[in-house]
C-alpha cells in the first residue's frame, strides 16, 4: 500500500545521518564511532547537545560508554557522554518506578558526580551542566536554590541561548516537579524577552503550555473527570504567545532550514499554531518541516501520526 503523502517521518535522530550511523555502532558494542562523531562535532553546541542526548539514550541500556572509558579514561567526550548516559539511566529508573515514586538517591548522586567530573574534564562544554540541571529534578525535594543557581550560571556562561538548557530549568520549575505553572511561565517569558532576534528561546512559552496541559490532564485522569481544557490552546493568551514567538524567532531568522537539534522546537511551535487555529503561522511552519515530525508534542494531544497528517492535509502541505 502506498504511503500517505501527508504522513510524517518520525526519525528519532531528526535526520542526523552521522548520528544514526554512530547509534548503530552501540548495538554491536563498538565505541569508536561515538568517538569519531563527537570529535567531528566540535564546539557546535546545538549539534553536540542533540547528539549527546540521543547517544546517551542508546547507551543507557548497554555498556558501550563504559568500554570507551576503559580504553580512554581521560577522554573528555567519553566523560561527557557517560554523564548524559547516567542521567538517562536515572530517568529510566524513575519512569519504571512510576509517577511520584522516588528512586534511590544514591543513583541520582552518582549521576550528579558523573556530570561534575565531565564538567571538569571538558571545561568549555555546556552539555554536562545541562545534564546536571536535568538530573536535579529527581531529588524528591529538588536542590538548594543557590546550588541550582550556580549550575545555571555555569551553563549560561558557556551557552547563554541554549534552548535545551533553558528547557531543563523550565521543567525543574514546573508544577510536575519543583515549582508551579506561574513560576514556569515567568521563567519562559523572561528568557524569551531577552533573546536576540532569530533565537529559538521564545518557543519556551509553547513548551510551558504543553507542560501545563500535561499536568492538568494527569490531574483530571486521577479524578476520573473530563479534562475540561477545550480552550487551553485557543484562548487569547495562547494565540498571542504563538504570534509573538513567530515574530521573535522565525520572522527574525536568517536561515530557512531546520537543523536536527532544533527540529523538536519547530514541531512545538507548529503544534501550538495548529491547535490555536492560526493557519498563517501553522502552514509555513509545516511546509518548512515537510514530513519531519517529532512525536512530542503531538503525542500529548492524540495519535501523533494522525494529528500531523490531519493538519498537513488541512493546510494542503504536500511533500
Amino acid at each position: 500500500m502506498a504511503r500517505d503523502r501527508f504522513a510524517p517521518e518520525f526519525d528519532p535522530d531528526c535526520g542526523d545521518f552521522p548520528l544514526t550511523s554512530a547509534r548503530q555502532d552501540i548495538v554491536i558494542g563498538r565505541w569508536q564511532g561515538l568517538r569519531e562523531l563527537l570529535r567531528a562535532t566540535g564546539p557546535d553546541w546545538l549539534s553536540r547537545g542533540h547528539r549527546v542526548r540521543m547517544l546517551a539514550q542508546a547507551c543507557a541500556g548497554s555498556s558501550t560508554v563504559e568500554s570507551w572509558l576503559a580504553a580512554e579514561p581521560h577522554n573528555g567526550d567519553a566523560l561527557v557522554l557517560r554523564a548524559a548516559t547516567e542521567t538517562a539511566r536515572a530517568f529510566n529508573l524513575a519512569i519504571a518506578a512510576g509517577r511520584g515514586v522516588p528512586i534511590d538517591h544514591r543513583r541520582v548522586d552518582a549521576a550528579v558526580m558523573a556530570c561534575l567530573h565531565a564538567a571538569e574534564a571538558f571545561v568549555d562544554d555546556p552539555t554536562p551542566w545541562i545534564s546536571l540541571i536535568s538530573v536535579a529534578r529527581l531529588y524528591p525535594a529538588g536542590v538548594r536554590r543557590q546550588e541550582l543557581g550556580r549550575w545555571w550560571d555555569e551553563l549560561h556562561s558557556r551557552d547563554p541561548y541554549s534552548v535545551e538548557g533553558h528547557l531543563q530549568v523550565l521543567h525543574y520549575y514546573s508544577a510536575r516537579w519543583h515549582g508551579s505553572n506561574g513560576l514556569m511561565y515567568d521563567f519562559a517569558r523572561d528568557a524569551a524577552g531577552v533573546a536576540p532576534p532569530g533565537s529559538a528561546l521564545p518557543v519556551l512559552v509553547q513548551y510551558a503550555r504543553v507542560e501545563e496541559y500535561r499536568t492538568a490532564k494527569d490531574a483530571a485522569e486521577d479524578r476520573r473527570t473530563s479534562v475540561g481544557l477545550g480552550q487551553h490552546w485557543k484562548n487569547d493568551g495562547a494565540i498571542s504567545d504563538v504570534r509573538r514567538t513567530w515574530q521573535r524567532w522565525i520572522a527574525g531568522r536568517a536561515e530557512h532550514t531546520v537543523a536536527p537539534g532544533e527540529l523538536r522546537d519547530f514541531n512545538y511551535l507548529a503544534h501550538a499554531a495548529c491547535h490555536a487555529g492560526l493557519p498563517e503561522v501553522a502552514a509555513p511552519l509545516l511546509r518548512l518541516l515537510d514530513r519531519r515530525g517529532t512525536r512530542a508534542p503531538w503525542s500529548y494531544t492524540g495519535d501523533p501520526e494522525q494529528q500531523f497528517t490531519k493538519w498537513r492535509k488541512e493546510f494542503k502541505v504536500r511533500a
